[in-house]
């Protein structure tokens, strides 16, 4: 139910709601593939080493626009968990015009941060003055970004007014302990929030924890589960926001005969 931070240029492109997602914030600078490879004679030899200088320099391109946005766009940390995008947008119009603002929960703190992009590195760097600044019950930290913030993928994003209701339902938790089961994570919610309509606890290998998205029947449980942000089930604190996407049923697997 957290109000969300959206662009000009996207909210009249009537996009307005579809800009943000929980998972895809930071962009991976290393994603440039090289492509041509030598078919054995002079020709071959010649497209390669054409589509290898070519690579080398989509790659520099690609690189100078990302540090290019990255010039532009500032870290901010200690952000209350009741500050909404659009609050956090709204401290910094002051100081530039703002592309985008991202924020994301914190698993080692019951705080948050954000990235916030500008159209310019004088806004960025005019926003570094703003540290220290009382937003919520604390004064949030600026910082130069190391990262840009990447597109969101479209596809997860709510596709009609029914899906925007269930993210009105639905909450987003991360750094849940491994050994919290999703039967687990449906008896907490519904004893402290209310009834549980759908949920996806998800999780890999490579993360020491996992994530879930928790459907409400109503929403005001929704908006309840968000104090519950801190709380600690089974070794570690989870952390609960509002979430941008909502939880599609699963498409049934077509049997292979």
């Amino acid at each position: 139910m957290a109000e969300e931070f959206v662009p000009h240029s996207v909210a009249d492109h009537g996009l307005n709601g579809g800009f943000f997602t929980n998972n895809y914030f930071l962009q991976n600078n290393n994603n440039i593939s090289r492509n041509g490879q030598a078919n054995g004679n002079g020709a071959g030899r010649q497209k390669k080493i054409f589509n290898q200088g070519k690579g080398r320099l989509n790659n520099r391109t690609s690189m100078a626009q990302s540090e290019e946005i990255i010039r532009r766009t500032v870290y901010v940390s200690d952000i209350d968990q009741q500050v909404t995008e659009e609050q956090l947008a709204g401290l910094f119009v002051s100081c530039g015009q703002v592309v985008d603002c991202r924020i994301c929960g914190d698993p080692n703190s019951v705080l948050r941060f954000a990235f916030i992009e500008f159209t310019d590195e004088e806004g960025a760097r005019a926003a570094l003055n703003l540290a220290g600044t009382m937003l919520g019950f604390y004064p949030v930290r600026v910082l130069p970004s190391k990262t840009a913030i990447a597109p969101v993928n479209p596809t997860f994003l709510p596709r009609n007014e029914d899906e925007r209701q269930m993210c009105a339902r639905t909450i987003y938790c991360t750094n849940i302990d491994k050994k919290i089961t999703q039967a687990d994570i449906k008896l907490f919610f519904e004893t402290v929030c209310g009834e549980v309509y759908r949920l996806r606890l998800l999780g890999d290998y490579h993360h020491s924890t996992r994530i879930a998205f928790v459907e409400f029947v109503m929403a005001e449980s929704a908006i309840a589960a968000l104090n519950c942000s801190g709380v600690v089930l089974g070794s570690l604190p989870i952390r609960v926001s509002p979430s941008k996407t909502p939880v599609r049923p699963r498409t049934p697997r077509l049997s292979m005969r």
